[in-house]
């Protein structure tokens, strides 16, 4: 997909009123500005609350355009970009998003700022679905100034929604700022698209107006959007006069759930010249997507007073779709919108035309976004398992484990990972980290990769024990070789699927389950060399007589019970003589304090176990005293 720059950097110098801006409300209303590669947090001339992003990044570094006069808003000055070298193909930024939808604006800038002349190319995620590329080289006016994109997005069911961007070859993706708001759950026909789509701007333009919007100039937009002069999207071979309402009060407008602003109604194009012309503005599209289509209306001239003096026909990639009179529908000086969903384009630019049928057309406003179906995600479970394994296996920022392990599918960015569509999301089928210089343990969330076939985790210097929750029934291929595992194997490994299990050249011990082993017996590969601890199968030393498992067997365990019984008994029989069995001949013993006695008590749990007491005492510092 290639987006061209939604629009060009026009600032004006006119504060916000923190009322219409949504970006205002903070993070207890799950809004954020976020200034990329900012070392501080600041407040802009527009009143908002601008955050340094290194809570919010996975990595990267920080950098400044090259010629910073050009850009009035601090925000825009500073840049983070990811090298692939360091961060790997996929870096993230994590925003604590509850469940909903959010309007997200992204600036990117170039502006030389590596001295390389040579603008990057990469992708953009929001919800785990690819929705922006960028590709060398920018248009001039987008690297030199840079450029805005917009869309509306579902957050993901987890407690934060990442932002990814994505390198391609050995390119370092670059943002400037990231900025999130929530948005009316109904807006823009959420009721059936809300849940599935991501609604990413093609073009928002102010017909008959200069560009607008909360955080460029004084003029509000409660869902934060800015829109865009027209002057880049008008066809003009044609002839456009500008029209306004002349102060007259426009109704109808900033309703729930759109907030359409009543600025966007106060101004319009219609036809110039020949009566007979029409009003054409051509949209980029990409042929590969259908493209909701929204118009905007207001009869603000005073002459139309009555239904039919205003009448003309849409068309859309020349097709005619509807024949609109404002004035019929809404009466003067009310907002109109109208929608219109194109799909089955074949070229790259959608055509919109207002033809005339009775009078001039009129048209305030023109928005195109493209329908981008939300990408199927990891399943939920799985993801959770394979963060605590990037902690736990102490992963290295150069693979670029950020993001979702698994979408957007287009890109498998977490290095040694490998996908599969399963039935409910998402599944991690492949583990191959082999030769990665990992130094961490293998957690236990593990056993939630319940579709895992093939682990690797080879050459590494991977410690600790082996978990229970390897024994997946889906492995079929597991190589923990040349690690340094210590600990007992669980028994749990063995799966009917498994037909190879490397383990060789560990620090493990104790007896080999029956069900690993019998893998070599049925034709599978088994290698339990170099691990000096293990016995009980062939090629390998006989256990213990009392050790099986890695601990003590049953006759083991029978064995020590019993010599524990037998101390016991000796203890009682010496305290019934000495203590409760006296005669009048019986002798009372005295222990002097220097009597010395010295109990020694082990027991070693190992291969060769043994059950160890001593008991010594100088007996010559005893005194008798004759009982009468």
């Amino acid at each position: 997909m290639r987006l061209l720059p939604l629009f060009l950097l026009l600032l004006a110098g006119a504060a916000a009123r923190a009322s219409d801006d949504p970006f205002l409300s903070g993070a207890a209303n799950h809004s954020y500005n976020i200034d990329c590669g900012g070392a501080a947090d600041f407040t802009s001339t527009f009143g908002r609350l601008w955050l340094a992003d290194q809570f919010f990044s996975s990595g990267g570094a920080a950098g400044m355009v090259a010629e910073p006069h050009r850009f009035p808003q601090p925000q825009e000055r500073t840049l983070r970009f990811f090298p692939p070298s360091s961060v790997g193909k996929s870096s993230c930024y994590s925003l604590p998003l509850p469940p909903g939808r959010y309007y997200l604006r992204i600036f990117s800038v170039y502006d030389n700022y590596d001295s390389k002349a040579r603008t990057p190319s990469f992708d953009v995620s929001a919800a785990a679905t690819l929705v922006l590329s960028f590709r060398s080289p920018w248009p001039e006016p987008a690297a030199r100034y840079g450029a805005y994109s917009d869309l509306i997005f579902p957050s993901a069911t987890q407690p934060a929604s990442d932002v990814c961007f994505y390198s391609l070859s050995t390119d370092a993706p670059v943002v400037a700022s990231i900025e999130v708001a929530p948005v009316h759950p109904l807006a823009y026909d959420g009721a059936t698209t809300g849940a599935d789509l991501v609604l990413v701007n093609y073009g928002r333009v102010t017909c008959g107006n200069s560009l607008f919007g909360p955080g460029f100039t004084k003029d509000p937009d409660a869902f934060a959007r800015v829109w865009q002069a027209d002057v880049d999207f008008k066809n003009n071979d044609r002839t456009y006069d500008a029209i306004t309402a002349g102060g007259r009060k426009i109704f109808g407008s900033n309703q729930p759930p759109n907030y359409f602003p009543t600025k966007l109604y106060e101004s319009a194009v219609t036809t110039g010249g020949d009566a007979s012309n029409e009003i054409e503005y051509l949209m980029p599209v990409d042929t590969r997507l259908s493209y909701m289509v929204w118009l905007h209306f207001a009869e603000i001239d005073a002459g139309i007073g009555a239904a039919g003096q205003r009448v003309f026909d849409v068309m859309l990639a020349g097709e005619n779709v509807t024949r609109i009179d404002i004035f019929k529908q809404v009466g003067g000086f009310t907002a109109f919108k109208w929608t219109y969903v194109v799909e089955n384009l074949t070229s790259s630019t959608l055509s919109v035309n207002l033809v005339p049928v009775v009078g001039r057309p009129i048209l305030c406003g023109l928005e195109n976004y493209a329908m981008v179906p939300l990408e199927m995600r990891t399943v939920p479970s799985q993801v959770a398992a394979m963060k605590a394994l990037k902690e736990s296996l102490k992963i290295p920022a150069r693979m670029g484990w950020n993001g979702d392990p698994c979408a957007p599918r287009a890109w498998d960015a977490w290095e040694g990972v490998t996908c599969h569509r399963g039935d409910k999301g998402l599944v991690i089928t492949q583990l191959d980290l082999a030769s990665q210089g990992l130094k961490g343990f293998i957690t236990d969330e593990i056993s939630h990769l319940k579709d895992l076939v093939s682990l690797n985790l080879s050459y590494n210097s991977l410690t600790g024990s082996l978990p229970p929750g390897l024994g997946q029934p889906s492995l079929v291929s597991l190589d923990l070789s040349s690690n340094e595992f210590t600990g007992s194997i669980p028994g749990t490994i063995g799966s009917s699927k498994l037909q190879t299990a490397l383990l060789n050249n560990n620090q493990l011990d104790g007896q080999v389950p029956e069900r690993l082993y019998s893998i070599g017996l049925h034709g599978g590969v088994i290698d339990l060399s170099g691990n000096k601890g293990l016995c009980g199968v062939p090629t390998l030393p006989a256990c213990a007589l009392f050790w099986e498992k890695g601990g003590l067997n049953k006759t083991g365990k029978i064995a020590l019970g019993a010599s524990f019984g037998f101390v016991l008994l000796v203890i009682l029989i010496v305290v019934y003589i000495l203590c409760i069995r006296r005669g009048p001949y019986d002798y009372d013993f005295e222990f002097p304090q220097d009597l010395t006695c010295k109990y020694a008590f082990s027991i070693n749990f190992s291969p060769s176990a043994y059950l160890q007491m001593n008991i010594i005492c100088d007996l010559n510092l005893l005194k008798f005293h004759h009982m009468p």
